[in-house]
């Protein structure tokens, strides 16, 4: 990838960047360091070239498969959350997507593992990470709702597509005072929910952020 595809021209340049980072702190994002990610990462090599010159829109966006990248104002937001009461090392993301939220938590975390049911997203994901030269991202083919057991715990979980109900893999995957960060209900009347697992202990206190929009978490695996 050439300095020209990382840095952006035109509706992509660095001004609208900034722009974006602003209506960020005018929503409430106060983490210098998120915004700082989410100023220099470049959303638009996420995308395929045609909506391009709309990465740096404060939306989501469609990548495929009925599918769609976050909108910048959510990743930040579950980002600031993830980084919200302490250093994070070890972060499992549900639905790697285009894998925009992943790149953006491997600049803030030791490893992420990253679980994405449909391969040819995954694929073009992995891709974009070996040429942003990320190597603390493991990624893997697999039903989300599940979780990762092989790597748990984890220090933070969070999932960018929104099951009925919480899946109680995943809290049984948190690490003690672990955080699990995740979108809930059904479509058009979803909650994104915080859930801390309150030390060693089975008990967890939620607390609900606002009301959001994501795709459905869908079970199984397509090829």
């Amino acid at each position: 990838m050439n300095s020209i595809d990382l840095g952006g021209v035109g509706m992509t340049s660095q001004r609208t960047r900034e722009r974006l980072v602003q209506r960020l702190k005018d929503q409430g994002i106060t983490s210098q360091r998120v915004l700082d990610v989410i100023r220099t990462t470049p959303r638009h090599i996420f995308l395929d070239e045609a909506l391009a010159h709309r990465a740096y829109e404060d939306t989501s966006l469609p990548i495929g498969y009925g599918q769609t990248i976050s909108q910048p104002y959510i990743v930040a937001l579950m980002t600031e959350m993830v980084l919200s009461r302490g250093a994070r090392r070890k972060v499992l993301e549900i639905g790697t997507g285009s894998g925009y939220q992943t790149a953006v938590l491997a600049q803030l975390v030791d490893q992420v593992y990253t679980v994405e049911r449909i391969k040819a997203l995954l694929d073009k994901a992995k891709e974009r990470f070996r040429r942003l030269k990320m190597r603390n991202i493991t990624c893997g083919h697999s039903d989300g709702g599940i979780g990762w057991e092989r790597y748990a715990p984890y220090d933070a979980i969070i999932g960018t597509a929104a099951p009925e109900s919480v899946p109680e893999e995943l809290l049984h995957q948190l690490a003690p005072d672990g955080l699990l960060i995740i979108p809930v209900g059904a479509d058009g009347r979803q909650e994104l929910r915080l859930i801390v697992r309150q030390g060693e202990s089975k008990n967890f206190e939620e607390e609900v952020l606002e009301r959001v929009r994501f795709v459905p978490l869908l079970g199984g695996i397509v090829r």
